[in-house]
């Protein structure tokens, strides 16, 4: 009979512990547990914070389950279009959610879509029940701490954006972030305040209401004529 154990979720969380507790140790070498914490934790990644704006003043104005089922709302209409990027939501705390991505150009396009998605359930709720996002992303070297928590200064920087700096309908990336994607296909504004742990930070131009698609050119038979618009 094979023999088989089981690992439990933990396993990371507890290895980071040992280490931890032998960092605290009096004459540790703390720079080697050092790289060996970032040599079993450390990984790439885009990570985006969400918070909603207005929070205070809707619980006081409709009251705290009227605060639930916001949340519980926002993550309804929001989880798909995380999941349809490639995001992972690693955990939510009140009406904000931490997500990573392995790739930072669908990071940045799904903090888009997301916006987009509540302007179009908003245009078609109760001014009350509207979701008003402020989003923050950053990118770059973290600790990753199984699926529980990821841990740096692109990690801070990201928190600070979009839980205490953006606002509604807003999106705000590091200069990692930026320097990730490149410019491109998205337009960034510096803006003044620079959250500890990155070096710039900027707003990301984008239309809350994206153009409408140019028509497709019908097909064309072979040996047809043309075909021309008016």
């Amino acid at each position: 009979m094979r023999n088989t154990r089981r690992i439990g979720v933990g396993a990371s969380e507890e290895r980071l512990s040992r280490l931890i507790e032998d960092r605290l140790k009096p004459g540790a070498d703390k720079a080697r547990i050092d790289q060996r914490i970032w040599d079993l934790f450390g990984e790439t990644w885009s990570v985006m914070f969400t918070d909603m704006a207005g929070f205070s003043r809707s619980v006081e104005a409709f009251g705290i389950t009227h605060f639930l089922q916001t949340i519980y709302s926002a993550e309804r209409e929001l989880v798909p279009l995380i999941d349809e990027h490639d995001g992972i939501l690693l955990k939510t705390e009140g009406d904000s959610m931490l997500v990573i991505f392995r790739n930072p150009e669908k990071a940045l396009t799904c903090a888009v879509e997301m916006q987009r998605h509540l302007k179009l359930h908003n245009d078609n709720t109760p001014a009350e029940d509207d979701i008003l996002l402020c989003v923050g992303l950053g990118h770059g070297r973290m600790l990753k701490i199984g699926d529980a928590d990821v841990f740096g200064a692109q990690v801070n920087a990201a928190s600070k954006l979009g839980e205490d700096t953006a606002r509604a309908f807003e999106i705000l990336v590091t200069d990692g972030l930026m320097d990730a994607v490149g410019k491109g296909e998205f337009e960034f504004e510096p803006i003044d305040f620079v959250p500890p742990g990155a070096k710039a930070a900027f707003q990301l131009r984008y239309d809350l209401v994206p153009p409408p698609k140019a028509p497709e050119a019908p097909p064309t038979l072979p040996g047809a004529p043309p075909v021309f618009s008016p």
